[in-house]
């Protein structure tokens, strides 16, 4: 992950600013409570006259007490109506005094559409100051990381504007794109090998082709490497598989591969690239042999680490990446989303199974609702809005060991007692701040990269899809799915056992037509993956053998289930179960092309 710059001193007193970051966690752990109050208190004191608290009658009040009998927990869906007003165009102040400054658009999806998480200006400082932590952890570890490069794969994603002409877009994006990040002072730890502009290049495969240019040119001062989630690294080490005799080319002959056109990205490749025959023909050595294993300690033989998101659905790609790394260690150090920035790993040489975030106390205020699980940890049973004690939800500095619950927050850019969606388990304690690992996001069922797909949505996109089915008299009368990452990049596919009553037999392309349905009826998040970003490949459909659900049953009662209370899973993740339904396909099939996916929300783009 990047870090946030700090000081611009011609004289970089390292030590001393590791030192300084290192206290600051020391602190602000050991009083998080008071930090926590003092923490809403200048939330609620800034935002006295706002709309929405005045809605609730909070009347200025700051402290906790009053906040909670007040302000009910929310979704997504409560304060919505909320962010529809300040998107088109609404300026009065709604949700926070300061202005909204952007959106922060989020991987989960209401309605089909990426969410708005609202912003305001200072927050982008507040995020770097988390980013700042990350590399004082690490040098604790890893010494001499200054001495060296990080190879980050870092890319920006489509934006666009709302009615109001506020720009909605992820939240890398918007840091990649800001002072921050572009106009960053020095600091040893972000150096990286990737000139700004070809991480600021809106073309995906000019920026993967020319930041990978650049960290094989540079291949000996790299000290570490990564990119955000596990899959989008993975994705980058297939890149150079599929163009490595390019790249060498280039390295040989010290020049840019004509099909790289942007004269920005070109001017700041060449800044780097030299004739290199030396480099190129041990480049040309390590991947002609055939065998990937190791390839990045091969290439990039300095390198300590790789920084990738592999915990919750990250998890099923770490065996690749053990396998392209000979099994360096892989460093989770930060707990973040859209709605606002969390948490550190402390302890980021730790094993992916291991990892644990400490909540930072100043970052938002933090509550949470306890949460009984089933036995699938996919399904978390969770209190309704309805039922829910919303004036009894737990204190940061409240909760358990060993216990679970669902994250909950009230951040500095407009966002009251929300309910985020991530189930966390308290592993330990920093201080007096609870240390968490990250179990599952509720309802998901389906992801490959940022997509999250859940039972219902899937089960709308079933509907849409077996219409195609119905002049052949035939019907699906059991199904079940799976997140397929053995291909690169990974895909869905659906097992469907179907019933068949009419004598005319269904040809291919109507069960294509059927994948191409269900593409289309999925989220926009799932379809800028297809389309755009090309982080999920063609959805595929398995047709298996009649009874295979009842053997599927048969498994699954002989592992202990409830005959009376089974059903049909409607996704599969345990590798004997993924087993029995592959060993009784008779039949499969692809999506014939990619959905239909633009930019921004589908109302906005009727209102152009």
């Amino acid at each position: 992950m990047p870090e946030a710059p700090r000081g611009s001193n011609i004289e970089y007193d390292l030590e001393e600013k590791n030192r300084e970051i290192l206290n600051f966690i020391e602190d602000v752990t050991a009083n998080a409570d008071e930090v926590q109050k003092r923490v809403l208190s200048e939330i609620l004191s800034r935002n006295a006259n706002v709309e929405y608290l005045r809605r609730h009658g909070l009347n200025g009040q700051t402290d906790r007490d009053t906040f909670k009998n007040l302000l009910p927990v929310i979704t997504y869906e409560d304060v919505q109506p909320d962010i529809n007003r300040i998107a088109n165009g609404d300026t009065s102040p709604i949700l926070t005094s300061k202005p909204i400054t952007e959106f922060l658009t989020s991987s989960g999806t209401s309605g089909g559409e990426r969410k708005l998480m609202p912003t305001i200006e200072e927050e982008l400082g507040r995020r770097c100051m988390l980013y700042s932590l990350l590399m004082p952890i690490m040098s604790q570890f890893v010494p001499d990381l200054e001495k060296g490069k990080g190879m980050y794969l870092m890319f920006i994603k489509c934006e666009s504007k709302t009615p109001g002409g506020i720009v909605a877009r992820p939240v890398l994006t918007s840091y990649y794109k800001s002072p921050y990040f572009r106009d960053r002072p020095y600091d040893p730890y972000t150096n990286y090998t990737s000139p700004n502009e070809t991480v600021l290049c809106p073309d995906s495969y000019q920026s993967m082709y020319s930041q990978l240019l650049c960290g094989l040119c540079q291949n000996k001062e790299v000290l570490r490497v990564g990119a955000i989630f596990a899959s989008g690294f993975i994705r980058a080490i297939r890149f150079l598989e599929k163009h490595w005799t390019l790249l060498c080319n280039d390295i040989r002959t010290g020049t840019v591969n004509p099909l790289i056109t942007d004269t920005s990205v070109r001017e700041a490749v060449m800044r780097i690239l030299q004739p290199d025959p030396k480099l190129a023909d041990m480049i040309h050595r390590e991947c002609n042999k055939g065998c990937w294993q190791g390839i990045i300690t091969r290439l990039w033989p300095n390198t300590k680490y790789v920084d990738v998101i592999v915990t919750g659905t990250m998890a099923q790609y770490i065996p690749t990446l053990d396998y392209y790394s000979n099994g360096l260690p892989l460093v989770c150090t930060m707990y973040a989303s859209s709605e606002c920035y969390f948490g550190v790993n402390l302890n980021p040489l730790c094993k992916p199974s291991q990892v644990s975030y400490t909540l930072i106390p100043t970052m938002c205020y933090y509550e949470f609702i306890p949460v009984n699980r089933t036995i699938d940890l996919t399904l978390p049973s969770r209190p309704s809005p309805t039922s829910l004690n919303h004036a009894q939800l737990l204190e940061l500095a409240d909760v358990k060991l060993g216990q679970e619950y669902e994250l909950v927050v009230t951040t500095h850019a407009g966002l009251y007692r929300y309910r985020v969606g991530d189930i966390l388990r308290v592993t330990g304690f920093k201080n007096k701040a609870p240390q968490f690992s990250f179990v599952c996001r509720k309802n998901v069922a389906l992801s490959i990269d940022s997509d999250k797909t859940d039972e219902v949505e899937l089960q709308n996109a079933m509907k849409n899809a077996v219409t195609h089915l119905v002049p052949f008299d035939a019907h699906v009368s059991e199904y079940t799915s799976y997140a397929d990452t053995s291909t690169i990049p990974g895909h869905y596919v659906l097992y469907w056992e179907l019933s068949l009553n009419g004598s005319t037999p269904i040809p291919p392309c109507v069960y294509e037509d059927c994948c191409l349905t269900i593409e289309e009826s999925l989220n926009s998040v799932y379809r800028q993956g297809r389309v755009s970003d090309k982080s999920i490949g063609p959805l595929e459909i398995k047709i298996v053998e009649q009874g295979t659900f009842d053997k599927l049953m048969d498994y699954a009662i002989s592992l202990g289930a409830s005959i009376n209370q089974y059903k049909a899973p409607r996704c599969v993740k345990f590798a004997p179960m993924v087993e029995l339904l592959n060993s009784r396909v008779t039949s499969n099939y692809f999506s014939p092309k990619c959905p239909k996916w633009v930019p921004g929300h589908k109302q906005w783009i009727h209102c152009n």
